[in-house]
This record gives C-alpha cells, sequence and structure tokens, in this order.
C-alpha cells in the first residue's frame, strides 16, 4: 500500500498517542482478559468504526477503503 514504517523507542509512549489511545479505548471496552470471539469481533468493528481527529474525523474502515479503492484504479 506505500505505507512508510516508523519505529518509536521503547518506552516512549509519547511517540505513539494513537496506538495509546486505541490500547485505552480496547482495555475500556474489553476489560476481562479472556474475552469470547464474539465480543473481541464487536470490540474491533467498535473500534474501526470510531472516527478520528488524526484522520479527518473518519473512521479507520473509511480511510482503509479509500485507499483500496485508489490502489484498484
Amino acid at each position: 500500500m506505500g505505507t512508510a514504517a516508523w519505529f518509536c523507542d521503547p518506552q516512549a509512549p509519547w511517540q505513539k498517542g494513537t496506538v495509546e489511545n486505541t490500547n485505552k479505548r480496547a482495555g475500556a471496552t474489553c476489560r476481562r482478559f479472556w474475552i469470547s470471539a464474539i465480543r473481541r469481533s464487536a470490540c474491533c468493528v467498535r473500534l474501526n468504526d470510531t472516527p478520528r481527529k488524526c484522520l479527518g474525523f473518519q473512521t479507520p474502515k473509511e480511510v482503509f477503503s479509500q485507499q483500496l479503492m485508489a490502489m484498484e484504479s
């Protein structure tokens, strides 16, 4: 997809704000360590359907779909 990889320093959460925010949201949704596959799937859907400021208030699913369509064109 032409994406660049960037590796942040260990123990530096300020370098990966989006990841930390997503982990916090996932932790709030899926509090228990062992959860069912259905609940885990629902958690993923909820996270991917949440608009993000860093994506221009689009959802990750929308941005990914747009990128895929652009590649197919």
